[in-house]
């Protein structure tokens, strides 16, 4: 990406070194990490999930410690946390300008923190085996940045603009909090929660295409976008998808579980935000078939 004249976002909050430990043992699968990635997703306090979802104890993830000795001091800037405030700033005046043409009234901007292991959220406890995060309670996305080097390694996702699109994806949970989808779809699974997953994958699934609106506005605005950055972005909602993360964990796949949509899906819509980078394109959940 071409973001080296790009302005660095104020709405950094670097929370590096303040690190946090769990009680308890045992491991967390993956299965339960993304019940937590719901759960956070919608207000719920993600440590009721991860106390019944440890393979092993099955307890002990009800109280996080601060680290005795801890530093309080944020580190200084690296070059990845400089990233992701430029992005985090291209997010901000593209969202900001599409919030205006649109008539929705002033875009206001969320917080993004910086973290190591855990950290307090309103939403709960959260934990970098989570990956990237948005929480609708405090308005913040919540990201370790070990989880860019598990995407290079782990996904076989690797490249500035497949960070960036995690990034972008987050905020996009934003955008839908303050357009009052979040909000509408707690309502929808207190009415049905049998249709809990369905909805998490429309959601997720329009996160992804409200990300291809902000890249395409930002090519168009900036010229941001370099030769292949689409081919990496793609690439990165192909690794994620939850048909390839449980073929990766578990062996086989389980369709009816899927909160986040397959690597077939993520990429359609994603594709779809940066074809047409008009958000009324998104509207996952009146499509017929996603």
């Amino acid at each position: 990406m071409r973001l080296d004249n790009s302005r660095e976002s104020r709405n950094i909050e670097d929370r590096r070194g303040q690190r946090m430990r769990i009680g308890g043992r045992g491991k967390i699968g993956i299965g339960t990490i993304i019940l937590a990635l719901v759960a956070m997703y919608f207000g719920i306090d993600p440590d009721i999930v991860l106390q019944g979802g440890l393979d092993g104890s099955g307890s002990g993830y009800g109280t996080t410690q601060q680290v005795p000795g801890g530093s309080t001091a944020a580190p200084p800037p690296t070059p990845e946390s400089r990233f992701v405030a430029k992005v985090l700033g291209d997010t901000e005046d593209a969202w900001a300008a599409i919030f205006q043409e649109k008539d929705w009234g002033a875009y206001r901007e969320p917080k993004l923190v910086l973290f190591d292991g855990a950290t307090p959220t309103a939403c709960g406890t959260g934990m970098s085996a989570m990956g990237p995060f948005y929480c609708p309670g405090d308005s913040k996305v919540y990201l370790d940045l070990s989880f860019f080097q598990q995407m290079a390694g782990e996904l076989d996702s690797p490249g500035d603009f497949a960070q960036a699109y995690v990034v972008a994806h987050e905020v996009a949970h934003h955008v839908q909090h303050l357009l009052g989808i979040t909000d509408q779809v707690a309502q929808a699974r207190q009415r049905n929660s049998a249709a809990a997953n369905q909805l998490s994958v429309r959601v997720e699934l329009q996160a992804d295409c409200l990300a291809g609106v902000w890249a395409r506005h930002s090519d168009t605005q900036r010229n941001t976008l370099e030769e292949g950055d689409i081919e990496e972005g793609l690439n990165a909602a192909s690794a994620i998808g939850d048909d390839r993360l449980q073929k990766k964990s578990q062996g086989y796949v389980v369709p009816d579980s899927f909160t986040h949509g397959s690597s077939a899906q993520r990429v359609r819509w994603f594709s779809r935000g940066w074809r047409s980078g008009d958000p009324a394109q998104c509207d996952t959940f009146a499509a017929s078939s996603l």
